[in-house]
C-alpha cells in the first residue's frame, strides 16, 4: 500500500510541475526533489520518465472514459449526450492544466514516438465515442457521424491548445455556451 501511495505522489508531483513550469522540461531529479525522495527511489516506482508519462496518460483515460460511457447511457438525445460529453473534456482540462500539455504534446518533445502515439490514441477514442453518439442518434444529423465526431474533437482540441498556450489563462469552457448552439446546428442541422 505504500509503495502505491508513493507511485501516486510522484505521479501528483509530476503533474503538479507540469502545471507550474509551463514550456520548462522537467528531469527525474527534479522531479525526485519535488517528491523528497532519490532519483533512485524515483525508479523503483517507474523505471523511466516515459513510464511516468504513460502512467499520466492513463489516468486521463481513466477519469474520462467511464464518465463517457454513463453519459452515453444515462443522456437522453444525441446533441445533450455531445454537449456533456464536450463539457466534460473541457472541464477535466480546466482543472488538470498540467496533464494538458501532456496531451497538447508540450512537453513530448524528445520523448518516444511511442508516447505520441498513445496521445494520439487517447484523442483517436475520444473520436470514436463521440462517433458512436451520432451514430446511435435516433435521427440523421446534419453531416456523417465521422465528419460530425471529428469536428467536435477538433473543437475540444482548439480550446485545449489555447489553454495551454495561454499559460493556463484562457479556460477551456469560458467560451462554450457560446459556442455550442452554433456546433449544435453544425452537427445536427435544427436550431432548439
Amino acid at each position: 500500500m505504500a509503495s502505491a501511495n508513493r507511485r501516486q505522489e510522484i505521479l501528483q508531483a509530476f503533474a503538479a510541475m507540469l502545471e507550474e513550469a509551463p514550456g520548462s522540461r522537467i528531469t527525474t531529479a527534479a522531479i525526485a526533489r519535488h517528491v523528497g525522495v532519490s532519483e533512485a527511489a524515483l525508479y523503483r516506482h517507474f523505471p523511466s520518465k516515459a513510464k511516468m508519462l504513460e502512467a499520466l496518460i492513463e489516468f486521463v483515460e481513466e477519469s474520462l472514459f467511464p464518465r463517457i460511457h454513463r453519459i452515453a447511457e444515462q443522456t437522453p438525445g444525441a446533441d445533450e449526450q455531445c454537449r456533456q460529453i464536450l463539457t466534460l473534456v473541457l472541464t477535466f482540462a480546466e482543472r488538470n492544466p498540467g496533464f494538458m500539455r501532456l496531451l497538447s504534446g508540450d512537453v513530448l518533445q524528445g520523448e518516444t514516438a511511442r508516447l505520441r502515439s498513445r496521445v494520439r490514441e487517447l484523442f483517436d477514442r475520444l473520436e470514436a465515442e463521440i462517433r458512436q453518439v451520432l451514430r446511435n442518434a435516433e435521427s440523421p444529423g446534419r453531416l456523417a457521424p465521422t465528419n460530425a465526431a471529428n469536428l467536435l474533437l477538433a473543437y475540444a482540441e482548439g480550446r485545449i491548445a489555447q489553454f495551454v498556450r495561454s499559460d493556463f489563462t484562457a479556460q477551456p469552457t469560458e467560451q462554450f455556451r457560446h459556442h455550442w448552439p452554433a456546433l449544435r446546428v453544425a452537427v445536427f442541422g435544427e436550431e432548439t
